[in-house]
């Protein structure tokens, strides 16, 4: 492995990184680094190693339109950035469910007997520990929190590539779903839409970053 880039050059990429709010139009992202982007998405952990996520890139000047009608949060986005990622989240992460046993014993390869006998804890961690089976919504909320990983390993990649990009939460949920089921990308509502991505280049810097200080946000306990 190669350790050449330095921790200073990764926290640059963290410095350049910001909400971009609008893209130059007339940059547009090659194809060889999307893929790179897209490609540590797909390698992003993911509880129990479900990988319960859809990545939809969103390149069609007439679907950008119909979501930035029922987007409030991506109205400088859909028609200025290079490219537009809906992150769809599965509904059916549930540990009874066909997409969990094919993901963990023919892409994890674990063999059936091991999954088998480490069923009853996949249940007590979703029923008991974490309350996943008390509703759709909190299964499906969980499977969103899954995306999140992802989304945050394209925007860090991106970034130290020179890449702009922003995540995007102000749409409406339900209307978003209902124009991505008509377009047949829910793929029988075995997805929904967790979160939208852009990603482009910048048209003006930045205000200078601001956060909270190290002091206020991490405690060491020893």
């Amino acid at each position: 492995m190669n350790h050449s880039m330095k921790k200073e050059d990764i926290l640059a990429a963290f410095e350049f990184r910001h909400a971009t709010k609008e893209f130059d139009p007339t940059k547009k992202i090659s194809a060889e680094d999307f893929d790179f982007i897209l490609e540590t998405a797909r390698l992003s952990p993911s509880s129990v190693g479900l990988e319960p996520w859809k990545f939809v890139v969103v390149q069609n000047a007439d679907l950008r339109e119909k979501l930035r009608a029922v987007s409030w949060g991506a109205q400088g986005h859909m028609p200025t950035a290079s490219h537009v990622v809906l992150v769809l989240a599965r509904k059916d992460a549930s540990y009874k469910s066909d997409y969990f046993w094919q993901q963990l014993t023919g892409v994890k390869q674990i063999p059936a007997e091991n999954v088998k006998n480490m069923m009853g804890r996949y249940q007590s961690f979703q029923e008991e520990d974490f309350k996943l089976m008390d509703s759709e919504r909190a299964l499906f909320d969980w499977a969103s929190k899954q995306t999140y990983i992802a989304l945050g390993n394209m925007m860090t990649s991106a970034a130290l590539i020179g890449i702009d990009s922003c995540p995007i939460e102000g749409f409406a949920r339900d209307a978003v779903d209902t124009i991505l089921r008509e377009e047949g990308l829910l793929e029988n509502d075995q997805y929904g839409i967790s979160v939208m991505a852009a990603f482009g280049y910048r048209v003006k810097a930045p205000r200078p970053k601001t956060r909270r200080e190290a002091t206020d946000v991490i405690r060491w306990v020893e």
